[in-house]
Parts: structure tokens; sequence; C-alpha cells
């Protein structure tokens, strides 16, 4: 049995199902960690949503702001409608099912033997592991609760920039969305810093990527995570992010868990929109 950790997808069915052959994944042996945002910008989220779901056990999917994206739009909120590209799933006669699903995948997973966590997006580093699958389990019990929809509805802002064990409420839940699944970089002081989206080198004064951060306190775990495609591959602090921008151009990128050292395996993707018209 092999596992394997896989970038962002955002809808880019033919790159996943390439990369898959390229793996020779078979689902009755193997097991895909995916580092969140399925769907959205590119051309077939439909059909990643229904093939990852139908891969049942075999798949352990985090949530990335893409997929609470598209909960949201499910749920009524529009704010970012125009940027979505989420039509075919929203009219799907699947659309229940498939929404259902989606909203009961973990923020946050975690396997003790493999010594190793994926994540969307990051981590603030006032939080040790122990706190991250708290925060990953509170928000976690809103998005399969009764209260999902009005969470959805007041999900989208970037305060409270910066991470108080007093916290509750909406700002709790807000800052636990944002650290999981839209952090990139850090202000010297611990907040969050949302607003940056650049690669390592062009952020504004004093910024640090959340990663390097010093003091960090999950700095001894091994994460794994994907959200920052201007960063692509990268291997260092203890991490691994592996976003390589297949939407853009880039590469699928895929993590072999059981290697050591984990191996890279890529396919280069012709990309569907390019990113300096977004």
């Amino acid at each position: 049995m092999s596992t394997y950790a896989i970038g962002d997808i955002q809808g880019c069915h033919t790159e996943l199902l390439k990369l898959l052959d390229k793996l020779a994944f078979d689902p009755a042996r193997d097991r895909l960690w995916l580092a969140g945002d399925l769907v959205n910008r590119g051309p077939r989220s439909l059909e990643v949503l229904r093939l990852i779901k139908d891969l049942g056990e075999a798949a352990i999917v985090v949530l990335g702001n893409h997929d609470l994206h598209l909960l949201a739009l499910a749920a009524g909120n529009h704010k970012h409608a125009k940027k979505s590209t989420l039509d075919a799933v929203l009219k799907a006669p699947d659309r229940d099912t498939l929404l259902h699903w989606l909203r009961h995948r973990p923020l946050l997973h975690h396997d003790a033997d493999k010594a190793l966590t994926i994540i969307h997006a990051g981590l603030p580093p006032q939080w040790d592991l122990a706190q991250a699958r708290q925060c990953a389990a509170e928000l976690e019990a809103v998005l399969r609760g009764d209260d999902c929809d009005a969470f959805l509805c007041a999900m989208y802002g970037n305060d409270p920039e910066r991470w108080s064990p007093d916290l509750d409420g909406m700002e709790r839940l807000r800052f636990i969305t944002n650290s999981f699944t839209r952090l990139r970089f850090c202000t010297p002081d611990g907040s969050l810093a949302l607003k940056e989206k650049g690669e390592i080198g062009s952020q504004s004064e004093g910024l640090v990527p959340w990663f390097q951060m010093p003091g960090r306190r999950t700095h001894q775990e091994r994460i794994i995570f994907g959200h920052w495609s201007t960063l692509g591959f990268w291997q260092g602090d203890n991490v691994w992010a592996i976003d390589s921008g297949c939407l853009w151009g880039g590469a699928l990128t895929a993590l072999t868990l059981d290697d050591t050292p984990m191996r890279v395996v890529q396919l280069e993707c012709a990309g569907y929109l390019d990113p300096i018209d977004q």
C-alpha cells in the first residue's frame, strides 16, 4: 500500500486523472491525502468532487478556502460569486449529496504512525498541534451542524488578526477558518497578514512566512500544506508545500508519504488561467 499527498486540484480533473495514472494509483490498495481546494476556477469541479467522493475511505480531504466558498455559495452567501466557476456543481442532480459530503471533511488530518499532518494553508505560531486539532474540531462541528449556513453567511472577513484563547463566537470561528484556509504570512507579533499572496521575498517589510515564524509552536511537527501556488513546491522548515499551481500552468504535485525521504512526483500542466489576469 502506498500513500500520496496531492496539492490543490481546483477543478483540473483531466490533470488529476493523468497524475493518478502516473502514480499507478489503485484505490483498492493505495491512499490519497488531498490538501484542499478540490474545486473552483478550473473547468471540471463537479467531476473532481464526484471522483474523490467515490473513492470513499481511500481519500482523505482537508478543506480549503475554495471548498468553503462553494459551501458558502450554496448557503446563499454570494459575496464573491463573480469569481466562481461552480454553477455545474450547484445545478447538479447530486448537488446535495456532494455538498453534504464536502462539509463533513476535516480541516486537519494527523497520522501519528507517519508523524505527518496535512492542512490546507497554515497554522498561527501560537498554536501547538493539540491546540490546532482542537480548533479544527470546533469548526468541523459547526460545519456539520445545524448552524452551518449561518456560519457560512458570516464567514468572510480578515478580523480578528491575532489569536487569543479568549476569542469566542464568530470571531473565534473566523480566525480558525482564516488560519487553516487562507494563511501565508504573519506579522512579527504573530498576527495573520492575509492580504499578502506573493512568493517569499515579495512580501511587505517585516512579514514572515507562517512556517518560518520564530517560536512557532509546531516547528517540530512535520506538516504538509497547499494553498500557496506562488510558493510552488517547497521543502524546508519541517514543512512540505505542494500547491505548485496546476491551474495557472504550473504542475500538479504528489508527495510519496511512505518513502524516506519522501519523493516528489509532478505532472506538468498547460493551465486554464493566467495569474496576471486575476
